[in-house]
């Protein structure tokens, strides 16, 4: 389902401002180290499955979900593995977005890749160390996940209440 009814209803009264999503992603790996990506239609670009979690729903449910809906892949959640904030993204409608995506590292338990909710033209199996080109963004949530420690990765400016700010990286950190 390309957009859900949660935010259509809302996209009826903000028109193509910048909305904020909760969303869950799941970088699945099956048995052989192979990493699941798909392909947008219009894009030569990989992408991580997922999407907008809806309310109520527990993240790693709908990383499992999405991932199903998009490849017809059955995953389930081994670690979270990051949170992180996408930037800004324009969408073909001219609606603006903006994600919390909370990433899986899962493992694949049945299925066959194929694009399954039309959201994807492709939907393919990809070895870990060849993987195609992904934006820099989700090329480090996979690299993330690939890790397979129990580690989350998160990225902390050094702010602190009152607006103070410790000295610290803005990088991707490991707790």
């Amino acid at each position: 389902m390309p957009i859900p009814q949660h935010v259509a209803e809302l996209r009826a009264h903000i028109g193509h401002a910048l909305l904020w999503y909760a969303t869950a992603r799941a970088v699945t790996i099956d048995d052989h180290g192979h990493v699941l990506l798909g392909r947008y239609p219009g894009s030569d670009t990989w992408t991580i499955p997922g999407g907008v979690i809806d309310p109520g729903e527990q993240p790693a449910d709908a990383a499992v979900r999405e991932c199903y809906e998009e490849t017809g892949i059955i995953a389930v959640p081994e670690a979270l593995t990051s949170i992180t904030v996408s930037g800004i993204v324009t969408h073909d409608s001219g609606d603006l977005t903006q994600h919390l995506d909370i990433t899986f590292r899962c493992r694949a338990t049945g299925g066959q890749p194929k694009p399954g909710d039309g959201e994807l033209r492709d939907a393919r199996w990809h070895r870990a160390d060849a993987l195609p080109a992904l934006p820099a963004y989700e090329h480090g949530i996979v690299m993330q996940a690939l890790r397979g420690d129990s580690q989350t990765a998160y990225t902390y400016s050094g702010a602190t209440p009152g607006g103070h700010k410790q000295p610290t990286s803005t990088q991707l950190t490991t707790s």
